[in-house]
């Protein structure tokens, strides 16, 4: 059985390292529905992947998330459950296995839940050829004031970062990525060196939120994840498709 990281990585050796952002803000299920799966449409040979937060996830039924995630794999695409699951084991196994059912390919992740939760999360999901990304620091103007606090690691007793705490349990759990929003791309540079060819870094953030794409593929991200920047282009092609190739030059 193939996993996802290997799946995306073949994907994306040919169409570049985007990930589109799906996340609109139509409440209505039907429109969200065919808004999204026209998204899929126009815009999967620009792609490797689509990324659905719990916002959209929320309206639609199990028959329309089948539907969608059978849209995006005939289209050549993964797609990816971006609930920032985290909680305790029972419930995210239950949470993941009904993802499963519908079609996605991996799920985003929050490591605050303890490692021990965290690994069993990632071994039930590769075991089904499933994958995991977990938050290590996210990229909204906010998240520094979180993933930035000082703690004291519970195991060591020394103090660091949050964001380094929750790498280090993310890379130790085999995750297949983790997220390091592009603003921070010094935050890009050092995980990079840290996790080596251990997972793989996504970086949301491009654009709209000030990250910049070029530099955040030079810091050391495989993958950018990108919405309002290409949802609200007048030409979401063209956009689509500059983005690519800045990934594939990269």
């Amino acid at each position: 059985m193939i996993g996802f990281r290997r799946r995306i990585a073949r994907i994306s050796s040919k169409k570049g390292s985007i990930i589109l952002a799906n996340d609109l803000d139509d409440v209505n299920s039907y429109t969200l529905e065919k808004k999204t799966i026209s998204n899929i449409k126009k815009l999967s040979a620009h792609l490797c992947a689509i990324k659905f937060n719990f916002h959209v996830i929320l309206p639609l039924s199990e028959k329309s998330l089948t539907k969608i995630n059978q849209t995006a794999h005939n289209e050549g695409l993964q797609t990816i459950a971006d609930i920032k699951l985290n909680d305790i084991g029972n419930t995210n196994m239950i949470a993941i296995k009904r993802l499963w059912q519908c079609g996605f390919d991996a799920v985003i992740a929050n490591p605050i839940m303890g490692p021990e939760n965290l690994k069993d999360l990632v071994k039930m999901s590769h075991d089904n050829g499933h994958g995991v990304i977990t938050l290590v620091h996210m990229s909204h103007p906010g998240a520094k004031l979180g993933y930035g606090l000082g703690i004291k690691d519970p195991r060591t007793g020394k103090m660091q970062k949050l964001h380094d705490l929750f790498l280090k349990w993310s890379y130790s759990s085999n995750v297949d990525g983790i997220v390091v929003g592009a603003t921070v791309p010094n935050i890009i540079s050092s995980t990079r060196k840290i996790i080596g060819n251990r997972c793989d870094i996504y970086s949301p953030g491009v654009g709209t939120q000030g990250g910049d794409a070029r530099k955040t593929l030079a810091a050391g991200s495989r993958y950018l994840i990108v919405g309002r920047t290409i949802l609200n282009a007048q030409n979401k092609i063209l956009e689509a498709k500059k983005l690519q190739q800045l990934s594939l030059e990269s």
